[in-house]
């Protein structure tokens, strides 16, 4: 009895361990991360199309993630998308020039916010917004658009 009582108990123990290594391992696949917050800045950009674009997406520069979307909305005044995003504060010194582009990773991959360094002085701050912007690309207008190309060459 005494045998079965320790075997139980390791294989308890084991399912457990099993458990918890599940549960961060989708912690991590996810990108939650709010339980470890860093000190941020809030910046926005309005888009003429943010394609499928979700919150929490990541904001990179050079591949590396200094952000996450943290909402989307529409601009009650331009009716454009909004798109605020929350900034690592140690990427606190992006000049106010800089550009946002709805980028994808890979050719169907999700989508994040691209930012490329432009030259002034003055930098970004809390509640910042940025101004040159790109929207995303949509696939099925790229389609349609080759189409329609292919069947205008198609017709000479």
């Amino acid at each position: 009895m005494k045998r079965q009582a320790k075997i139980e108990i390791w294989v308890g123990a084991f399912v457990l361990m099993s458990i918890l290594a599940l549960v961060m391992i989708a912690l991590q696949v996810s990108n939650f991360s709010s339980w470890k917050e860093k000190p941020s800045y809030q910046i926005s950009a309005l888009f003429d199309n943010i394609g499928g674009l979700k919150v929490r997406a990541p904001v990179k520069m050079s591949g590396v993630v200094i952000g996450r979307v943290t909402e989307i909305m529409v601009d009650p005044v331009s009716f454009k998308a909004k798109v605020i995003m929350k900034m690592d504060n140690t990427y606190n010194e992006l000049p106010m020039d800089s550009s946002a582009s709805i980028l994808t990773s890979g050719l169907l991959g999700d989508q994040y916010v691209g930012i490329e360094i432009g030259g002034e002085e003055e930098s970004l701050k809390d509640g910042s917004q940025i101004d040159l912007t790109q929207s995303a690309l949509v696939l099925e207008d790229l389609i349609g658009q080759f189409l329609v190309k292919f069947s205008e060459s198609g017709d000479n």
